[in-house]
Order: C-alpha cells, then structure tokens, then sequence
C-alpha cells in the first residue's frame, strides 16, 4: 500500500505538473514501483517529473512497469528517473525504453540506470526502444556499471597522436599505445555492456532524429579500442547532435587514431 497508496493520494492534486518524490532504499520492490507509476499516471497535468527509487529491489519487473505506466502521463515532457542499484537486467531496461517511447511529448530524458545487471543486450535494447522517443531533443542516459574495477589508476583516455605524452617510447609501458594492450582484459560481468553493447547503444542512438544534446556515463563497462571506436562512429550520425559529454573510464587504456 505504501508507495502505490501516495501515488494514488497524489493523484487527487488535480492542478499538480511539477514534482520531485525521493522514496530511495524503500523496499517498494516492483508492485510498489508499478502501481505508484499508475497512480501517478492519473496526474494529468503533470509536465515535470523527478522519481528517486534508488536501491528499492524492483527488477524488472517493477522497470517495465513503472515504465508502462509512467507513458500514460500524457503531458509528461520532462522526466528524471533515478533507479539505480535495483536488480534490473537486459529484460527490464528493454522494457522500461520501449515503454517511455510512448511518452509522446517527453523531450528531456535523464535516466540513471547504472549499478544493475544490465549487458549488452539490454544496452542496445534500450538504446533502440528510446531512438522511437520523437520528440527527445536532451537525453542524460547513466549506465555505469557496478563493477569496481579501479579505473582511477591508470591515465586517462586520449583522443589522436597529438596528445599523448611526449616520453621515449621505451621509457614507460603504460604509454604505449602503438600495439595492442598487453594486459588481457578481465572476463566480462553480466552487468558490463562491453563494446557489443557500446557499438548497439550508439547505432540505436545515432536513430534520434531531434537529440541535441547527449551525456553518457558508460565508466566500468569493460568497453576497449573496438568499442569506443564504434560508438563514436555511430554517434557520429546524430545529424542534430550539438553537445556531447561521454565518460568512458576503463580499467583498459583506450588508444585511438594511431
């Protein structure tokens, strides 16, 4: 009754159109998070929505609900959803995408999905189902994965020849961007989208005709050379696209253009 009974109070603020609800670690699980998405749906003025559900186990189940019923929020132009560290996986993320494309008026998207169990498949699921939200002109889509990898020790990525360090190429291994990376990459985690998932997302992504403006958090996801490559490629094709903020901090070192 908890969180679907406040959707339902909430509901009977006729003139309600802009709201921010923080119901994280509730343990709303995923009938609490379907039936407030329902309740919420009968707030038909309402333009203006920011959801924190962070650590409330809805998997995805609860995803692809509260999904369903959030895209009968008919008005909704502007939502922010925050569902991280909730158990959803490939089927849930897929889910929850193809839902919110039915937001017919959404335009401003930020979605913080990360610390799941979401891989490639769902990844480019997701990337797909969203590419169908015609209206979308700003999209902040945070898939960061929940495994630690300790990134943060090693240098960063580094786009063209220009700006690698200038040091003798025998002088340190780590700069060594001429050949392969030494170093095997660790095995892949159910919740690392590698660069399958990294190519399908941008693909997927590369089909939202109006995106101006994109930021995507895909740090630890496993993501090499041949994944950033193909993502970038494919982003390459957003012809409206004006802003972009990518954060792709990998265990790996990323080389490019040599």
């Amino acid at each position: 009754m908890g969180a679907s009974g406040l959707g339902s109070a909430l509901a009977n603020c006729i003139n309600l159109s802009n709201l921010k609800l923080d119901l994280t670690d509730n343990q709303i699980g995923a009938k609490g998070a379907s039936g407030l998405g329902s309740a919420l749906a009968n707030c038909t003025n309402l333009s203006n929505l920011t959801l924190y559900l962070n650590g409330n186990q809805i998997g995805d189940e609860g995803a692809s609900g509260l999904g369903s019923a959030l895209a009968n929020c008919i008005n909704l132009s502007n939502l922010k959803l925050f569902i991280r560290s909730n158990q959803i996986g490939d089927e849930g993320a897929s889910g929850l995408g193809s839902a919110l494309a039915n937001c017919i008026n959404l335009s401003n998207l930020t979605l913080l999905i990360g610390d799941n169990q979401i891989g490639a498949m769902g990844a480019s699921g997701l990337g797909s189902a969203l590419a169908n939200c015609i209206n979308l002109s700003n999209l902040a889509l945070h898939l960061k994965s929940s495994v630690q990898n300790g990134a943060s020790s090693l240098p960063p990525i580094r786009f063209g020849p220009s700006l690698l360090p200038r040091r003798p190429l025998d002088s340190n291994p780590r700069y060594h961007c001429q050949d392969p990376p030494t170093r095997p990459l660790e095995p892949l985690s159910p919740s690392q989208i590698g660069d399958e998932g990294a190519s399908g997302l941008g693909s997927a992504l590369a089909n939202c005709i109006n995106l101006s403006n994109l930021t995507l958090n895909l740090n630890d996801n496993q993501i090499g050379a041949m994944g950033a490559s193909g993502l970038g490629s494919a982003l390459a094709n957003c012809i409206n696209l004006s802003n972009l903020t990518l954060y792709l901090m990998q265990k790996q070192f990323i080389c490019f253009g040599l």
